[in-house]
Parts: structure tokens; C-alpha cells; sequence
């Protein structure tokens, strides 16, 4: 990994760098997800330091990826919830990986669970891939040449694509889809929507709630509460290039390159239509 003036130097990847990498980045997010599915969920579950849990289906997907990117895109480091401990990477260009994003959705039973891959350039999501494999679903985009939903076929290998594509918010007056966490809705957020009436309300797990606005299915997705860098990089890469906008409170666009303790992030809003992120 290099660093100082070593990673100024180093070129960053550009979205045409990454079209070449779309299509195994997805069979390595197809990949973990049915490493994630072959594991039963009723093994023990432990705890990190800052009691959130992890199972060896987090682990599963972790190694399953990690040995992926290795062939794939050696070059480049790589951010993993599960590998935090190594410190961010210095380089331009590197990847953000959430190997199991709703551990608590999945630990309960629940379906609304993801495996978020990213790939961040200068600072900024530029290619993202949201599964969902117990859903049977795919969404990814690459900023500048947009994005796709993508339905996996019954032998777990295969799929169709469409394109998807976010959706301009409804005029005053008109109702509009808000999603929510399922597992993390905190009084901020609520106050939030609650400032903007007519919301209709669209309760889900894991970074799900990305890939509804990235392909029109719901308009905004607000959370006013803490998270973490591998829980918001992919599906910010997937809105973005689905024409959307991912911002800070105030309506900042949100970056990747910036020091975070924990790699922790405020607060964020995902927007269906950037002209409404103000």
C-alpha cells in the first residue's frame, strides 16, 4: 500500500478504468452471496468490540471477497468492515466492502440483507454493486455510464439486467416515498421527514433502501443518525449513477477521503432527485 507522496503520484481509476471490471466484480458479489446462504443462520453469534455482531457468514463473504479482489484488481486496497483494523487506504483509488451489511436482519431471519462492494476514486463512489442474494437481486451502477437492476435466475449463476434509473420528486402536495431503516430509525431522521409532509413511509433492512431509489422505487432516503463508510459506498455509487445524490445534512456531497474516526459518518441523505438537495 502506498502512502504519502507515494499515493499522491499513483494515478486514480477512471469510470472507463472500471467498465472492464463490472462484470467479475459482480460474479464476486454472486460469489459471496451464496457463500452467505450456504451458512446456517442459527450458528452463534458474536459480538465486536462495539457490540455489533458478526457471524461466520460476514466471515464467510469476507474471505470470498477479499480473494476475489486479489485477482481481480491487485493493485488496489481495500476498506472491509471486517479488516477495518488495517487503517484506511492511502492509495487514490481503493475498495469499500461490507461482505454482510444487515447482520441484524439476517440473524433475525429476515431477507433485507446486502453485500456492498465500491470502488471510490479521488475521494468519490465510482462504481457500486448492491446484492441482495436472498432476494435474488443485484443493483449496480457505474458513475458516468449508468446503472442496473439485476434479477438472478434459480441456479444462482445467471441473470437478466435492466436498466434503472432514479425518479424527479413529486410535486408539492403529492405524496412521496421515503425509505427507512428497519433496524436504526432514530428521532433526527423522524423530525426530518416529519419536516417535509406527505411522506408515505418504506420501512427495510441493509442498503436495500439504495438500490429502491436508484431504480425509482422510492425518492429519498434520509439517516440523521451514525454509520459507516461500508455501509453507504456502494449504494451511493449505485444512486449516483442511476442520476440521483448522496450529501451530508446540509446538503454538502459526501466524500471518502476524509479522516473519520471509526470511519464513521454523521448523517447522510440519499436523493433520488438531486435537485430536490437543498
Amino acid at each position: 500500500m502506498a502512502t504519502g507522496r507515494a499515493a499522491e503520484r499513483e494515478p486514480s481509476i477512471s469510470c472507463d478504468d472500471a467498465v472492464a471490471w463490472i462484470e467479475p466484480l459482480t460474479e464476486l458479489v454472486l460469489r459471496a452471496g451464496a457463500a452467505i446462504l450456504a451458512i446456517d443462520r442459527s450458528g452463534q453469534v458474536d459480538h465486536k468490540s462495539d457490540g455489533s455482531p458478526v457471524t461466520a457468514a460476514d466471515l464467510a463473504a469476507d474471505r470470498v471477497i477479499a480473494e476475489g479482489l486479489a485477482q481481480i484488481a491487485p493493485q488496489l486496497p481495500t476498506l472491509s468492515e471486517e479488516r477495518c483494523g488495517l487503517g484506511r487506504p492511502q492509495a487514490r483509488s481503493f475498495f469499500v466492502i461490507d461482505p454482510l451489511d444487515g447482520t441484524k436482519e439476517y440473524v433475525a431471519g429476515r431477507d433485507e440483507f446486502t453485500v456492498n462492494l465500491a470502488l471510490v476514486s479521488d475521494g468519490e463512489p465510482l462504481l457500486g454493486i448492491v446484492g441482495a442474494p436472498a432476494l435474488g437481486v443485484i443493483w449496480r451502477g457505474l458513475v458516468g455510464h449508468g446503472a442496473e437492476r439485476l434479477t438472478i435466475a434459480p441456479d444462482g449463476a445467471s441473470y437478466t439486467t435492466t436498466t434503472i434509473r432514479t425518479r424527479p420528486l413529486p410535486p408539492q402536495g403529492q405524496p412521496w416515498t421515503v425509505a427507512i431503516s428497519r433496524s436504526h430509525l432514530d428521532d433526527d431522521t423522524l423530525a426530518f421527514i416529519a419536516a417535509r409532509p406527505g411522506a408515505v413511509r418504506s420501512q427495510m433492512g441493509s442498503a436495500l433502501k439504495f438500490g429502491r431509489i436508484a431504480e425509482g422505487a422510492a425518492d429519498i432516503y434520509p439517516r440523521m443518525s451514525p454509520t459507516c463508510e461500508w455501509d453507504i459506498a456502494a449504494g451511493a455509487a449505485v444512486v449516483i449513477a442511476a442520476g440521483g445524490k448522496l450529501t451530508d445534512r446540509h446538503g454538502e456531497p459526501l466524500r471518502f477521503d476524509v479522516p473519520r474516526p471509526n470511519f464513521i459518518v454523521p448523517n447522510f441523505i440519499a436523493w433520488g432527485d438531486p435537485s430536490a438537495a437543498t
